[in-house]
């Protein structure tokens, strides 16, 4: 998307506790882990490029975008961490590029090497959107596939698709006009067609039972895939679970819901309130409608967006949707989302050390697990260097979320009066269903396998049992 634009884009590399250890040498070492590991990271990439190309030739040729906002956490101080490591080995003028997280905006000038536009940012939004549907279509598909790599072979094949697909696309010389285009194109569906195609063909085996993982807690963590979590998500599928993901443009629909809220607070009469919130609730359904529409050209395989509201709604009589810090309500919203909506065995909830929104949220999911005893709920607290600690609590839970996959499973097997060696032949005779392009409908059963016996009992004619009902949000609000 960068290169589109006219910049050279090049990736930090995977973090590693090298990264950790210089973090803690720099900075505060109080500080939450991902500040540690993004700062370190970046000052022994810049080490590296000082090595091999001089001092000057990284100060003019190099700078670092990120992300930054403000809060009752520290993600508004990244800068000065940032600051401080640079000045610390002699790079005090070194560029660091802020985007604003409420407008998409740089805190600086052109001057500085970046000037934000339209495109700059809707542009993101469609990496986004991409990015989560690839995401979703990984986790779901590698715990059951047939031949070892395959997943990862093909992830990597889609990814250079859309690599090219966004270097490659047409640029557009107005704001509107820039606009009209993402909205009416058909370009990004043909593109995510041509991924689907490519994942069709993997053979996979639903018949293994796996515990399904939700993955939630501080955003930086939950999307994250190297050592600043631990890996956790890969290791998760090592110890036989199925990882859900959360989609990274839950995040942006969080804050335009946030925005919407604060609106409606006001005592004050505001001109043309009713305007603004008419416009909130506007982006928010083009958010959901542009994701559904690339979701279909996908064969409708990947998930679908949660709304805000019933987040929002799940959450509210455990936690304010007005306390906005990290992922607000978000993390209580999502862990009953899954838990009411049969979405998973289990929630993990990955937190930094010592974070003020995720503390708030573990406080308010005591009150959760007094109301609803069976949701397993295992809240990590990310250190960077504790690893075993952090894997063990996880593995106990974990333990126990087999145990509920495997009586899941067991229990559709014999309310169906099916039995593995006919699920077996029924395979054989239709081949087709053992490729991850033939959708398996959501039938009511949380874990992968039992779904899939109940769409063969289905197929086969047999009656279907009744299953117990999600919980409706009124419910949960009640």
């Amino acid at each position: 998307m960068l290169e589109n634009l006219g910049f050279r884009a090049q990736a930090l590399p995977e973090t590693s506790l090298a990264d950790l250890e210089t973090g803690k040498e720099l900075i505060d070492t109080g500080a939450c882990c991902p500040t540690l590991f993004i700062t370190g990271g970046l000052i022994n990439f810049l080490r590296t490029r000082v090595a091999e190309e001089g001092r000057d030739a990284v100060v003019n040729g190099y700078a670092f975008l990120t992300v930054g906002g403000c809060g009752p956490c520290r993600f508004g101080q990244y800068r000065e961490s940032y600051a401080l490591a640079l000045e610390s080995i002699g790079l005090p003028d070194f560029r660091v590029l802020m985007i604003d997280q409420y407008h998409l905006a740089t805190r600086g000038d052109q001057e500085e090497g970046l000037s934000t536009t339209f495109a700059f940012g809707l542009g993101f939004m469609w990496v986004g959107y991409c990015c989560d549907l690839l995401d979703d279509l990984e986790y779901a598909t590698r715990p059951y596939k047939v031949t070892p790599g395959e997943t990862d072979r093909v992830l990597q094949e889609s990814v250079e698709l859309l690599y090219e697909a966004f270097r490659r696309r047409p640029r557009q010389r107005k704001e509107w006009t820039t606009l009209a285009w993402y909205l009416t194109t058909r370009y990004f569906q043909r593109v995510l067609r041509d991924v689907y195609v490519k994942w069709c063909v993997i053979e996979v085996d639903r018949l293994r039972v796996k515990p399904k993982v939700k993955i939630t807690g501080e955003m930086w963590l939950h999307h994250h895939e190297g050592a600043g979590n631990y890996r956790i998500k890969r290791w998760l599928e090592q110890e036989g679970a199925e990882v859900v993901p959360s989609q990274v443009v839950i995040y942006p629909d969080y804050l335009i819901h946030c925005a919407i809220q604060k609106i409606k607070q006001r005592r004050d009469v505001v001109v043309g309130s009713q305007l603004r919130i008419a416009a909130g609730y506007a982006i928010s359904w083009l958010l959901h409608h542009e994701y559904e529409s690339l979701r279909r050209s996908m064969g409708n395989l990947p998930r679908h967006l949660p709304r805000q509201s019933e987040f929002a709604l799940l959450a509210a009589p455990f936690y304010s949707y007005r306390l906005e810090g990290g992922e607000g309500h978000m993390l209580v919203g999502k862990a009953l989302h899954a838990y009411l909506r049969n979405l998973a065995h289990m929630i993990c909830e990955l937190s930094p050390y010592a974070c003020v929104p995720n503390a708030m949220s573990v406080g308010a999911m005591a009150n959760v697990l007094g109301k609803h005893p069976a949701l397993l709920y295992a809240p990590i607290e990310v250190k960077g260097d504790a690893e075993v600690h952090a894997l063990s609590r996880c593995q106990m839970i974990l333990t126990e979320a087999k145990k509920s996959a495997t009586r899941e499973f067991d229990g559709m097997l014999s309310r169906t009066g099916l039995t593995l060696a006919r699920v077996r032949e029924y395979e054989a005779a239709h081949p087709e269903i053992r490729r991850v392009g033939t959708p398996i409908p959501d039938l009511g059963a949380v874990g992968t396998a039992a779904n899939y016996v109940l769409y063969v009992a289905r197929s086969l004619g047999l009656p279907s049992p009744q299953l117990p009902a999600s919980v409706p949000a009124t419910e949960g609000h009640a």
